[in-house]
Formats: C-alpha cells, sequence, structure tokens
C-alpha cells in the first residue's frame, strides 16, 4: 500500500498464504511455539534445547536445521545412498538375506557395507574385522588363497628356478 501497510493482518495473511498452499496441494508447517533457548527440529517435530543442536554459523539462528539424532540419521542415510546406492533398507535387507551374520566368519553381526573398489558393486555387508581383512589384501584373490593355505598349514615357499624367477607350491 501507498502508506507502507499491508492490506490484511498477519494472521489473514498467513491464513490465505496456507489455503493457496494447500490448494496446490503443498503442506505447510504449522507454527509451534518455543521457549527460549530450545529449537523445534522438523524431523522428529520435537522441540529441544540448544545443547542438543550443533552449531551453523551460516544459519539466521546460529544452529543446525535438524537436532544431533535426526542429524546423524540423515547423514547415515545419505552416506550409503551416494557411497553404495543402498537405501538403509536396502541394506537391511542384505543382512537379512545373510541370516544376520557376517557372510565370511559366520559369528560377527555384519555392520560394513562391502563392496568392489573395480566396478562399485557392493557384494554384502560383513563385520568389521573381515571387512578390514579384506581392504588389508586389497581384494586380491591370490592373496587371500595363500593366506588360507598358511593358516591351514600348508608350507608356502616358493622354489628358485632362476636368477629372480621363482615357482610358486601348487
Amino acid at each position: 500500500m501507498p502508506d507502507g501497510l499491508q492490506a490484511y493482518c498477519r494472521q489473514c495473511s498467513a491464513e490465505y498464504y496456507r489455503q493457496r498452499q494447500e490448494a496446490k496441494g503443498k503442506k505447510v508447517r504449522e507454527k509451534v511455539a518455543v521457549p527460549p533457548g530450545h529449537k523445534r527440529c522438523p524431523q522428529c517435530g520435537n522441540v529441544k534445547p540448544h545443547s542438543e543442536w550443533e552449531r551453523n554459523k551460516s544459519s539466521s539462528d546460529g544452529w543446525a536445521s535438524y537436532c544431533r539424532g535426526c542429524r546423524a540419521e540423515r547423514n547415515r542415510a545419505s552416506y550409503f545412498k551416494r557411497k553404495y546406492g543402498l537405501t538403509e533398507a536396502e541394506r537391511d535387507e542384505l543382512i537379512a538375506a545373510q541370516h544376520g551374520v557376517c557372510c565370511i566368519c559366520l559369528s560377527a553381526p555384519p555392520e560394513h557395507v562391502d563392496h568392489c573398489h573395480e566396478t562399485g558393486r557392493v557384494r554384502g555387508v560383513l563385520c568389521f574385522s573381515c571387512n578390514a581383512a579384506l581392504g588389508q589384501f586389497k581384494d586380491r584373490p591370490d592373496a587371500i588363497r595363500r593366506a588360507a593355505a598358511y593358516v591351514e598349514g600348508i608350507a608356502w615357499k616358493p622354489t628358485l628356478v632362476a636368477p629372480g624367477v621363482y615357482q610358486l607350491p601348487s
């Protein structure tokens, strides 16, 4: 308006905006009274004290958009999707298909997604120790076979055939 004031009060404008958004099929967040020193998380809907939030200098209020718990959950889901192309539900299906145990040791609970570093294809979900062991062997089947033979007591001693040429036992 020419006098610098709006034609409608704040509540009427907000109600009109809400009606227009709902007519478009969009959801409008309800305004919730929040005490000082607290913030409402849009994901879980809980009002929590600032001690349960991360600092964020770029946001208008100086706090992160989501509480610590919800933020960790969102980051975990985003990581699995970005790194492996899996949702958490798909990862849980893999674990259920393995009957809740590691594919290699068959005893520990699987926690780490294992994938081929060349193709990026997900192979399964392993326990920490087995996943670390595969990483130490750099996913080389020949090195893993030699290690298994060594552990089973089969001596792995190459025979010198010519200078610099060794023959491996069969």
